[in-house]
Order: structure tokens, then sequence, then C-alpha cells
């Protein structure tokens, strides 16, 4: 295969969180990689973006995506997933096991890895059940699972709790042995069960049974606990209230080895925003009280949310149309995260740009251990070309019936965002451009 042309992006500015530039520049890419940073780059015999204007990142990590492949292909893909990962920005995703098989063994993680690999897209990291067929019973093969060639270090029973507390102890000291992670879904089914909304005023106003905050709290509590015990790695999925931030900042503080994330549906809406009982805004944990999303973006500033994970969830249009009490859990978020989150945190001043993009690069990756040149490694001579080019001076509507998804279950279809993702570059190739957008030869 030939070699692809050299490519300037011409006048950005460079933002990068692993190093902690944020400088206006020219950046030169050959053969995949960054090959110079600096100014007046000459651009004769180069394809050329003209980025005036534009901010260069490095390309997101969403570590909390389900793709649904195997088993509900019909929702999800992984193609049609790692494409919308890359009109999102992201140039990497963890995909979460839930799937029909569950991702429980070497053979199946293996398979799956390749089958991305072959597609050219995102780069896919995929993260392990706990336990076997995620039955809660017995722990999976998770060594194996890590020495095969998906090299897989996180694994998550994600969808629900680990109820039985041995066993999670056991998942905790199993995985210390090879710097693993065990991602925590932090619900306590015998609080939750038969829940639709967040308890409170507005389970009660539309007579839909809640989901009470103490629901994810014990578990987060418990967890805690558990990783204080063993010296283990704990990772802590969607929080969603002000408690459980409590008690994670409380433990960072005593040098727990404890991480967390937080969604962009959570930090945006609140409780306050279902109405009409309409499902796109039923998700699991639920949408919590304007005081709580207060709290989580607080967190994100205070270094207690460590990453922003969209835990894209499709579902089947006719299964979310269904009566609200039936309708499954779950939003799409990897093409609208950057967008709302420029718009409601940056745009309105309560986050820095840097510490928005450092929530969506160098902390995740930190949180999943990913080092380059498995993903990332900033931006600087040598380093793997996977990019994002950012536009935030237009204003525009969200509209999910665009999205590569095939998803259409987006709580922000129709809001008016200002910022979007105007190119994705994939070792050095534009495997994104909005439409609209090209350069001198790109397109």
């Amino acid at each position: 295969m030939a070699s692809l042309p050299d490519l300037l992006i011409r006048g950005a500015r460079v933002v990068d969180p692993f190093r902690g530039t944020d400088e206006g520049m020219d950046l030169l890419v050959s053969r995949g990689r960054v090959a110079e940073l600096g100014k007046g780059i000459p651009a004769e015999g180069r394809e050329v973006i003209d980025a005036e204007g534009m901010i260069v990142a490095p390309g997101f990590l969403d570590i909390h995506v389900h793709l649904r492949e195997p088993g509900r292909e019909d929702e999800e893909t992984l193609e049609s997933g790692l494409a919308a990962a890359l009109r999102g920005g992201f140039t990497a995703v963890c995909c979460m096991p839930n799937t029909d098989p569950p991702l429980d063994n070497a053979a199946l993680v293996e398979e799956m890895a390749l089958k991305a690999a072959k597609l050219g897209l995102a780069d896919l990291f995929i993260v392990g059940c706990v336990t076997r067929g995620r039955q809660g019973r017995e722990l999976a093969e998770m060594g194996l699972m890590h020495l095969s060639r998906a090299r897989v270090r996180a694994f998550s029973d994600d969808g629900d709790g680990i109820e039985d507390a041995g066993l999670m102890r056991r998942a905790l000291e199993y995985v210390s042995g090879f710097g693993g992670v065990i991602v925590s879904h932090p619900e306590d089914r015998g609080l939750s069960r038969g829940g639709q909304v967040n308890e409170g005023e507005v389970s009660f106003a539309l007579g839909l049974r809640g989901i009470p905050a103490l629901a994810e709290e014990v578990m987060v509590a418990r967890d805690l606990l558990l990783a204080g015990e063993t010296g283990a790695r704990l990772h802590l999925a969607h929080l969603s209230t002000a408690r459980s931030l409590h008690m994670v900042r409380e433990a960072k503080s005593r040098g727990l080895r404890v991480t967390a994330e937080a969604t962009p549906h959570h930090l945006v809406l609140s409780e306050r925003d279902i109405r009409d009982y309409d499902t796109v805004y039923k998700v699991n944990p639920p949408l919590r009280t304007p005081e709580d999303v207060r709290e989580l973006r607080q967190a994100l500033t205070d270094g207690t949310v460590d990453a922003i994970a969209t835990d894209h969830a499709p579902h089947a249009p006719e299964e979310k149309e269904r009566e609200f009490e039936y309708a499954p859990f779950g939003v799409v978020g990897m093409e609208s995260a950057f967008p709302v989150l420029y718009t409601e945190l940056v745009e309105r001043g309560e986050l820095p740009l840097m510490r928005l993009l450092d929530l969506l690069t160098r902390g995740p990756a930190e949180v999943m251990g990913l080092q380059a040149p498995e993903y990332g490694g900033g931006i600087e001579v040598g380093c793997r070309a996977d990019l994002v080019l950012l536009e935030t001076g237009r204003e525009w509507v969200m509209d999910a019936g665009a999205f590569a998804s095939k998803g259409r279950n987006c709580p922000f279809h129709g809001r008016k965002v200002k910022g979007r993702v105007a190119f994705t570059l994939k070792n050095g190739r534009v495997a994104f451009a909005a439409a609209g957008r090209g350069g001198e030869g790109v397109g």
C-alpha cells in the first residue's frame, strides 16, 4: 500500500493535556506520525488543512461504550459504533462486555479485537467480564483474557452490580496480580429493582417508581472498603450522586487507588428535564437532582472525577418508544459529547478548555493504564497522529438523525450547541471530515 502524502495542519491552536501545551502553531503529519511542530512550516507538495481558528487536540478516549456486538447488531455493530466514535472525535473506545454472549473468555475477546482491527476505524479496547456469563456466581477467566492478544486489562459486569461482596473482593485481589482494574457498576438491585427515575419529587409527580440515591451509594461505600482492604485498583462507573462523590474524594485523600467517571448526560441534565414520560431520558443510574449535577461539575474541577465517559447505549427505536416502565435504560452519546460539554461547561465559564480535554484524553488513559503506542502520548514529534480538530465558533442544532450510530436515543437532539468536531485523524489519515469541511486536497 502506498504511503499517505504528508499533511500540514496550518495555523491551529494546539491544546495538549498530556504536556499542558496551549499554543498557536503548524503541525506536520508524515507516515502516520507527528513529524514537526512549529510556525511557518512550508506547504509545498503537501496536503493542507487550513486550521485557522480551530483547536487541535489528541484524539479522545471513551472508556465506557456499549457496541452491542455480538448479539444485538440491530442496535449497533462494531462498524457503526466505531464510525460514530470517529465522528465524535474519539480515536479509541473501551467496550463493555454485556453482549450476547458476554465477553467473558479469551477466544471471544480475541475474535472481537481482530474484527475491530480489520475495520480500520477507531481503536477498540475490550473490557472483559468479571464473572462467567455476568451471572455473579464465579470469576471469569480474567487472567487468560489479559494474556490474550486482546490484552484485556479492565473487567466489569457493567449493567449489573456484583452483589456478592466476597466475590468482588476476590476479583479485586485477582486483578491486582497483573495490574488490572475492576470497573464497578455501583447499584444495589435490592434498592433499585423496579425503579424508573430518581426517587424524589419527580418520581412522585409522574407516578413512577423511584431509584433512591442510596442504591448507588451503598455499593460505592462497599467497593471503596474492599479496594482499601485489597489495595487493588477500582474504577467507579457513571457516578451520579453528591454522597458518592464525597466518599470518593475522601478515599482519594487516604491514598486509595480509586478513580471515577461521569457522563455528559449526568453533568448536563437533571430529573427536572424529564417531561411527558419521554423515554429518551430514561437512564441508569437515573438523572438526579440539580444539586447532584452541581456536585458532579465541581468534582470535574477538583479532580474527584478522573474521566468523562459517554456510557453510549444505543437501542432499537421500537424498544425506546414503548411505555416508560417497559422501555430500556440508556442514551447514545459519542457524537453529542463534545458539543454539549463545550457549550454547557466551557462556554459558560464553569470548566477551562484544557480541563475538559484532559477529562476526554489523558484522564481516561490513566484510568485504563493505556500508554503510547497503544493510545495517545499527546502531541509531540514522533507520536502517532491520532488527532481531533475542533471548531468552537459556530452555533448549530444537534440532529440525532444524522448520527453514524444506529441509535437515535439522544436526549440532546434538537438542542442548540456551539462547538463541533471538524476533522478526526487516525494514524495520520483523515478518518472523518464534517460536512462542509475540507482543505487543499483534503475532503
